[in-house]
């Protein structure tokens, strides 16, 4: 009986130790969360950005950090679930990828855990931070300075196409920014005699009924995309509908025009991600979001994509042209 008690207490420790040993490895590692609104295996320019920044900092997933993804593959809804599980995993930090959706689920998932946005667009207005220069909180990151640029883009889409009057808006159903960044854009447009119309979409199953929409009752002639997932998604499936539907389209990052989109004009998204990474390597070295400020763009880049406007019958001013970064031809 002795014996018996023995094996057994003999036992119960190996398993105990086994089990704290297990433990401490898999705490061995810094754990980073990553939660996105988009798909897995879908090329995102400030996750690709983002990686290439913890590359430069020393950083090799598996051997000095641990990276759990989270992909709400389209729907929005998902998100919240999603933080709360990278919350219940205990990751160090959370990369709050893909705008504002992303980061205001993991706002709500958790006070305490550090969260990094690498991109949003007014993160004062949302609420997320209480300033730039002091955050405030747990949540700290960079701005694509949409509410400056917006307008900046109307302008731009005005002077390449001057009979433009009547610009459909394209947003995501159930992004908050997508609301506020429609009533910022209500000033500069009637300043340059434009006309919007706010059409939403949940999914890509959405865009044929949008676009016919927008040729149809709006009777658009020229298209603004608003940042957001299922728009960086889906690129080439709206630059078909576009060119489909002769609309000349402008969007904020690079990716877009290069799937067929005519134009975008905004900040390096790739360049903002792998900054986003100097913060998470700051944080896991003891730095407190409140104590990082939130920081703006540093390269910007007009692109135009010249196949576009011949396939649309648009022809791009000379002038317009000329401060192009990038004309695809």
């Amino acid at each position: 009986m002795k014996k018996k008690i023995v094996l057994v207490a003999v036992a119960s420790f190996v398993l105990a130790s086994c089990y704290l040993a297990h433990a401490q490895e898999a705490r061995i590692f810094p754990r980073i969360g990553v939660l996105s609104p988009g798909f897995p295996g879908v090329s995102s320019p400030q996750l690709e950005g983002f990686r290439q920044g913890l590359v430069e900092l020393g950083y090799a997933a598996g051997k000095n950090i641990a990276i759990d993804y989270r992909f709400a593959e389209g729907k929005l809804d998902r998100l919240i679930d999603l933080a709360a599980e990278l919350v219940r995993l205990k990751v160090d930090v959370i990369l709050a990828s893909g705008g504002t959706p992303a980061i205001l689920a993991a706002k709500k998932a958790t006070s305490t855990i550090p969260i990094v946005f690498p991109v949003v667009g007014d993160p004062v207005a949302l609420g997320l931070v209480d300033s730039l220069a002091r955050p405030g909180g747990n949540i700290t990151g960079f701005t694509i300075m949409t509410p400056e640029l917006s307008g900046k883009r109307l302008e731009i889409l005005k002077e390449a196409v001057p009979r433009t009057k009547q610009v459909a808006v394209l947003g995501q159903e159930g992004n908050a920014f997508s609301a506020f960044d429609f009533k910022t854009l209500q000033a500069p447009a009637s300043a340059l005699g434009l006309h919007l119309h706010q059409i939403n979409v949940r999914s890509a199953e959405d865009f044929e009924s949008a676009f016919a929409k927008m040729t149809g009752a709006v009777r658009a002639n020229a298209l603004f995309l608003q940042p957001g997932a299922v728009i960086n998604d889906n690129g080439k499936h709206i630059a078909d509908l576009a060119i489909k539907n002769r609309l000349p389209a402008i969007y904020d990052s690079k990716e877009l025009p290069e799937a067929g989109v005519l134009m975008s004009y905004g900040s390096d998204r790739f360049d903002l991600g792998r900054r986003a990474a100097t913060y998470v390597d700051k944080i896991l070295k003891g730095a407190k979001p409140a104590e990082l400020p939130v920081q703006q763009p540093m390269k910007f880049e007009f692109v135009v994509n010249l196949k576009t406007a011949k396939q649309i019958g648009v022809t791009v001013p000379p002038n317009v042209l000329a401060r192009a970064d990038r004309v695809i031809r």
